[in-house]
């Protein structure tokens, strides 16, 4: 898998330790977004997208941030040890939502990203520097989720991303505003295999 492209959004805001948010494309097919640029003690370094964890109170049943000292439904004291601890004590609090999963991968987009940062701030210097990071939903040349999901029911190769243009983000076709050939009458109609 090769990295084609990386975009970084430098912050605006004097933090002491974030820096900038990127986004990366793997083979023009895939992009993994909001990740972050942090200054260690160590030099930069780079942060995968995560979640935060959360777990359920033993009165309701709500979910809460494993933080939370109370449910945040209905008032009841939670146990502040209820989070997973590592080996140095410290409560796991995030999980990663894309990650490496070896140390070599982790350094080939890690160098990449930190490349593309130092760039970016070289360019952010320039008079009339325009961050192109949010340029992926800004109306690109995209026919939308139909396209894609014609192509993969005709076993075509998937087009590069490039934006949704006016689709929004998150939503699914209904079967009726399908092409005729695609259409699925059973659970999951709207995804594809």
């Amino acid at each position: 898998m090769v990295i084609t492209e990386v975009r970084i959004k430098l912050v605006e805001e004097n933090n002491e330790r974030l820096q900038a948010f990127c986004s990366v494309t793997f083979d023009n097919a895939f992009v993994v977004r909001d990740l972050k640029i942090i200054e260690g003690t160590k030099g930069y370094f780079v942060a995968m997208p995560s979640r935060k964890l959360t777990d359920r109170c033993g009165g309701c049943g709500c979910k809460n941030h494993l933080r939370a000292r109370f449910c945040n439904s209905c008032g009841h004291k939670l146990d502040e040890n209820r989070a997973f601890r590592d080996a140095d004590g410290r409560a796991k609090l995030h999980a990663d939502i894309a990650h490496p999963i070896n140390s070599a991968c982790r350094e080939v987009v890690q160098t990449a990203v930190i490349k593309a940062y130092t760039d970016e701030r070289e360019k952010a210097k320039m008079p009339g520097y325009v961050c192109t990071y949010d340029e992926y939903d800004a109306g690109e040349d995209f026919d939308g989720y139909a396209g894609v999901a014609a192509d993969m029911s005709r076993g075509s190769a998937v087009r590069a991303h490039a934006g949704h243009g006016p689709t929004a983000r998150g939503t699914h076709m209904h079967a009726n505003e399908m092409p005729a050939g695609d259409r699925r009458d059973d659970f999951g109609s709207g995804v594809f295999n």
